[in-house]
């Protein structure tokens, strides 16, 4: 009321006046901070739950494609064809499979807001997959290393592996990892954690994750991933005997693993840290046996332990998919080429052949037209100074 003159029965004075307008625009300013929060507050809500519905979506149209897959082997085969000796059986391609409901739903959903990036604190959070490209955001070195902890949720766990190698140099300081709705299925995918630099806690949600429905995948982390020491996983701590049950369950695994594998294999697998301690392994045992000190035995079967577990790799379905179009280019390239060089064998044989035959009753021409043409000795002279004269 800015007209206002009295205030219980008092004159109001300007330091009074000045005071009441600070106080005014002080709450006002609070006001508009919570509004503001509010909507950040929403706009959050809705975002999450608009990638949630976005995932929920995928899943769904994934299951019905592999029911559909499922359906189509069960069908009597159609015009099998031989790949590398084997069967295979080519159906004709779907078009209209799919849900048309969801089809549309997705479209619809991929006009708005697909992820969220978020810091609290020291946790990074990321919803949807579209928030994998924060990484490729420049950090600041204060925020960067303030984050301990990372969460992915509605994230294809696929997609994450390709990004790690990025979160190692990005947030150095990153102990915690988060994984919620992010399709851990197997054990194998925890292959890939190994890559990074340390790994203090694992927490695996069972939503979205069926992994954690196997009764040993916890002893399995800790097996391959024993070098980052873990201390606890889904908030429990471990102990030195789950260390123990975990090497007993699964170190033969490696074992079985490594022995198969090629030197080649072996060395492409490893780093670069590792090439050195892998190679002087093979020297070792190229040597005549003797005595060795048991510090020396120890320190070998550690390495050669770090390199059992090494094979233990992981690879996503994309890269997967690469390579076998790949490998498929490459004999398709081979079989044409050894095709070409058959078909040149082939015509240079034949014209061998036709040679062979040809050449005696060729080379008999070939004397007795030489012996017509130099039976006169004068015009056989003249005939080659005339040749002679016209090559000037």
């Amino acid at each position: 009321m800015m007209q206002l003159r009295q205030l219980d029965m008092k004159r109001i004075t300007e330091e009074e006046r000045r005071v009441a307008s600070v106080v005014a625009k002080k709450e006002e300013e609070k006001k508009r901070e919570s509004h503001k929060q509010s909507l950040l507050k929403e706009k959050k809500r809705l975002t999450i739950n608009n990638v949630a519905r976005k995932w929920d979506l995928q899943q769904r149209v994934a299951n019905l494609t592999i029911s559909q897959d499922r359906k189509d082997s069960e069908s009597p085969p159609q015009e099998p064809c031989k790949i590398d000796g084997s069967a295979i059986s080519a159906f004709p391609e779907e078009t209209g499979s799919l849900d048309p409901g969801l089809s549309n739903a997705l479209q619809g959903l991929s006009v708005t807001e697909t992820h969220l990036v978020e810091i609290d604190g020291d946790t990074l959070s990321l919803y949807g997959s579209g928030a994998l490209e924060c990484l490729d955001r420049n950090w600041s070195i204060q925020t960067a290393s303030m984050v301990t902890t990372v969460s992915f949720t509605f994230i294809e766990f696929d997609e994450i592996v390709q990004v790690l190698p990025k979160l190692k140099m990005k947030f150095p300081n990153s102990l915690h990892l988060k994984f919620r709705e992010t399709n851990l299925v197997m054990l194998q995918q925890f292959n890939a954690l190994a890559q990074l630099r340390r790994v203090d806690q694992l927490t695996i949600d069972p939503q979205g994750n069926p992994v954690v429905n196997f009764t040993l995948w916890k002893y399995y982390v800790l097996f391959r991933l024993s070098h980052f020491s873990m201390q606890k996983i889904n908030g429990t701590e471990v102990t030195q005997n789950d260390m123990i049950m975990a090497e007993r369950l699964f170190g033969i695994l490696a074992h079985v693993a490594s022995s198969e594998l090629p030197q080649y294999r072996m060395i492409s697998i490893l780093g670069d840290a590792r090439k050195k301690q892998f190679r002087y392994l093979l020297e070792s045992k190229c040597k005549k046996t003797g005595i060795i000190s048991e510090d020396t035995s120890d320190s070998k079967r550690l390495m050669g332990e770090n390199t059992n577990r090494a094979t233990l790799n992981y690879t996503t379905r994309e890269f997967y998919h690469e390579k076998l179009e790949e490998i498929k280019d490459k004999k398709k390239f081979c079989k044409m080429y050894v095709e070409d060089l058959v078909k040149e064998t082939t015509a240079i044989n034949m014209k061998n052949e036709a040679l062979q035959k040809l050449w005696p009753q060729m080379f008999i021409e070939l004397v007795r037209d030489a012996v017509i043409e130099i039976r006169s000795k004068d015009s056989y002279m003249k005939l080659c100074l005339q040749q002679i004269t016209d090559q000037k």
